[in-house]
């Protein structure tokens, strides 16, 4: 059975589709309906439903890193049945510590473990790469997440973050956010695609506007949908000195960190057709954008959303500079270098006030670490490290 499905392959539905047709030069457009009903007709779909959920529990727990985990994304797009019961296994990063699926990044990291990634800069074009540590070593061939694309503008900087990293654009259907600096860069929002819940949908009277006899459906422009908000405090030692920075998480409750507390969790990618298979490694797809600007994020005053700041560095006397403890984690001293913990301000104490939810910090000439855990997602993580590459004229 383990060889069977080692044959599966896009190619190889293409194959089973054009069989019988006529040559290229007489080769007709097939109805779309028509060829997902040939594949939910195919041997694959039909298989008995238990045998199936025992075979793909198998793949699931047999293949639990990358790359050999591509095989349990490559199950989840054989057909509809397949990709369901796929998605019911695989369990959110939350609970397995594993990233599978392209939704993944939308979802809260591990909890009491931080997710290894790191970030690749490139100077010459100014995108910045992550990718998820296959080992220890953050110079490997990891597994690549998402892209950022710098791009400057007269009164702030946007950096645009999309899923692939040869369109890395906000017209791209693999756009997924933004982070926007203000002229200064002392303050940033990081702005999603979708919505944190993407089940809310706007009520009747504010998803629809008449146009003579029709109602027409409003567009909600993409990338207007704020979750975080990250500034820089002014320092007064100039370079010398560490940076002070605090982030509001929108969309997150101050009482995720503490035992039993709950982070919003994303599900899916707001789909428009989801019978389509995809090009990309993923499934994916347009989102149709009619959620509410502001659904899913916290509608009560700031002292609800969980708010974390930077772990204050202490002065080595023997070394003459401002250290931390990233367990290894970070080899190169840079001012860019950070740990964010929880404030005193969400009322927490104890160890949830101590533990890094995020850390960041170099380790080569273009290469940095990317640690984080519950509850923020890799998307989340990325946007605040983006925004310590960023030129802070009225901090340095």
């Amino acid at each position: 059975m383990r060889g069977e499905f080692g044959s599966i392959s896009r190619k190889g539905f293409e194959v089973k589709f054009n069989y019988g047709l006529r040559s290229r030069s007489h080769r007709v457009v097939q109805d779309s309906s028509m060829v997902v009903d040939a594949l939910r007709q195919s041997c694959w779909a039909n298989m008995p439903p238990e045998l199936l959920r025992d075979v793909l529990m198998r793949i699931e727990a047999s293949e639990s890193t990358w790359p050999p985990r591509k095989n349990v994304v490559a199950c989840a797009g054989v057909c509809r049945s397949w990709r369901e019961i796929t998605k019911e296994i695989v369990k959110t990063p939350e609970l397995s510590g594993k990233l599978t699926f392209p939704i993944s990044l939308k979802q809260p990291g591990p909890r009491g473990s931080l997710l290894q990634c790191f970030i690749k800069r490139n100077r010459s074009n100014q995108t910045y790469h992550l990718y998820l540590g296959l080992n220890q070593a953050s110079t490997d061939d990891g597994k690549f997440l998402l892209a950022a694309r710098k791009c400057r503008r007269p009164t702030c900087t946007d950096y645009i973050i999309s899923l692939n990293a040869d369109d890395v654009s906000k017209g791209s259907t693999t756009y997924i956010g933004k982070l926007r600096s203000n002229f200064l860069g002392t303050k940033f929002t990081v702005y999603d695609a979708q919505p944190p819940n993407a089940g809310a949908r706007i009520s009747k009277s504010r998803s629809t506007r008449r146009l003579g006899s029709r109602q027409v459906s409003p567009r909600v422009p993409a990338g207007n949908y704020p979750v975080a908000h990250i500034s820089y405090e002014l320092n007064v030692l100039g370079s010398r000195g560490p940076r002070r920075m605090q982030c509001v998480m929108d969309a997150i409750p101050a009482n995720a960190i503490e035992p039993g507390g709950v982070a919003p969790t994303q599900t899916e990618f707001v789909l428009s057709n989801v019978d389509s298979f995809p090009s990309f490694p993923f499934f994916r797809s347009k989102s149709n954008r009619t959620e509410s600007l502001h659904s899913g994020l916290l509608s009560g005053p700031k002292d609800e959303m969980l708010v974390l700041k930077n772990k204050a560095p202490r002065w080595h006397e023997q070394l003459q500079c401002w250290c931390l403890n990233f367990n290894g984690r970070v080899t190169v001293a840079s001012v860019k270098n950070f740990q964010l913990v929880a404030s005193a301000e969400n009322g927490v104490a104890g160890q949830e006030h101590e533990n890094v939810i995020l850390q960041f910090g170099k380790v080569g000439k273009d290469v940095f670490t990317m640690d984080y855990q519950y509850p923020i997602s890799a998307f989340q993580a990325f946007a605040i490290c983006l925004s310590s590459f960023d030129t802070k004229i009225a901090c340095e």
